[in-house]
């Protein structure tokens, strides 16, 4: 079984999110935090099945971003998105 993937963000240490304000309808708050992970969709090549989830990225030595080692870790989480799609734990 063949998994490829997408990145759907890329690594900056944070990331922004948006919500209902509460006090204020119809309006949303912006909110930025820091991250540890990117968020990825994993895609079936056989089934067309997709499973998004986040990945935790890879730093070096000196706690610095590492891409490539990042992409490295995603193609491991690819491999068990692959085992978990053919035993049917995602569907």
């Amino acid at each position: 079984m063949s998994i490829t993937y997408e990145l759907l963000e890329e690594f900056t240490g944070t990331r922004t999110t948006e919500m209902l304000d509460m006090e204020n309808e119809g309006e949303t708050i912006t909110e930025e935090s820091p991250c540890t992970d990117i968020q990825v969709r994993f895609t079936c090549t056989e089934t067309n099945k997709t499973h998004e989830r986040s990945v935790n990225v890879c730093l070096d030595a000196d706690g610095a971003y590492d891409a490539e080692a990042t992409l490295v870790r995603v193609g491991e989480v690819a491999m068990g998105v692959g085992h978990k799609i053919a035993c049917g734990v995602i569907s």
